[in-house]
């Protein structure tokens, strides 16, 4: 493993599945009355969020707690940063505190990246999401998912596995992050999308693209709803929500035309009836709360590989007395 995890794109393919596998074992925990590993105690892990979030910073928390972290969670609104103080400054300041490691949260794009490439902090620098750009994490985490849906078992990739990614191309960081890393791993992916929700450039990405959800649905084995990004957005990229739901929307009807193995993702927070119906969003095909439960198995994997200095071989086992602890 590297130092940080900045992007998925860094990652070979030997560094993604011993991630993955590190996380299946360590997902284990979560069935024992005693959750908690001391591979991290003594460690320091900070929190820096500058934009609001609940499932990643809390599955965060939840794994560097497991781990026997010392967790300080540093939030933008009410600190320093809200009286202008600079990034380089917050980090120097978490450097004299000790930090050593720090999960950042940016909406700047490039800034977990300035972090990790400056000599502002010597932990390491794991990238919770920035701007548009990625969030290796949750693409981690959606693999962790389709794999144990598609092709389980230690040691196993995605190749040949196709994964469909619907919704707001343009403004999703987890759809960049998703695309590097499931290529990486073998699988074959198709972004649908209105045209206007598609980025410039993304003829070079190594993906297919389609305008025709039906089309494609048959041949998915995975499929990934994203949330239309408001927040991010200046002008209309489509005529209304009523239009946008009608033709990239999933319901039932759209849920039945996927092959009988196929499972139906969603990196939340979802807006039912916009781009997936109550119907589909409550399935037994739905993963979204499994996504939530296997992201802090593998944050828990991150953190172990980054700051524990742990390999496969080292990684908790259902016979390891480490577990117990």
């Amino acid at each position: 493993m590297k130092r940080h995890l900045v992007s998925a794109a860094d990652l070979t393919r030997d560094d993604a599945l011993l991630i993955l596998d590190t996380a299946e074992e360590l997902a284990q925990l979560s069935g024992r009355a005693v959750k908690k590993l001391p591979t991290l105690r003594g460690r320091t892990v900070v929190n820096l969020f500058f934009e609001d979030s609940t499932r990643t910073k809390t599955s965060f928390e939840v794994a560097e707690k497991r781990l026997s972290a010392d967790v300080i969670n540093f939030s933008a609104k009410g600190s320093s940063v809200s009286k202008g103080e600079s990034l380089k400054d917050t980090a120097l300041t978490l450097q004299a505190m000790g930090a050593d490691a720090v999960v950042i949260r940016h909406h700047a794009s490039g800034a977990p990246a300035r972090l990790a490439q400056s000599d502002w902090l010597h932990g390491s620098v794991i990238n919770a999401g920035d701007g548009t750009h990625e969030h290796p994490t949750q693409a981690l985490l959606d693999a962790f998912t389709i794999r144990r849906h598609l092709n389980p078992g230690l040691g196993q990739d995605l190749a040949g596995r196709r994964v469909t990614i619907v919704g707001d191309i343009l403004h999703s960081r987890v759809a960049r992050s998703n695309v590097h890393l499931l290529t990486t791993l073998g699988a074959q992916v198709t972004f649908v999308a209105p045209p206007t929700l598609l980025p410039i450039g993304i003829e070079n990405w190594p993906c297919e693209v389609s305008y025709d959800l039906e089309r494609v649905l048959p041949k998915t084995g995975a499929l990934m709803m994203l949330r239309v990004q408001r927040e991010r957005m200046n002008a209309a990229f489509f005529p209304t929500e009523r239009e946008y739901s009608r033709r990239y929307g999933l319901d039932g009807i759209r849920m039945a035309q996927l092959p009988e193995h196929a499972v139906v993702l969603h990196p939340g927070p979802m807006v039912r009836g916009m781009e997936i119906t109550a119907e589909v969003a409550d399935s037994p095909r739905c993963t979204v709360v499994e996504q939530v439960a296997n992201g802090v198995s593998v944050r828990m994997a991150v953190l172990y590989l980054l700051l524990g200095g742990a390999t496969l071989s080292d990684a908790p086992r259902n016979d390891s007395s480490e577990t117990a602890q």
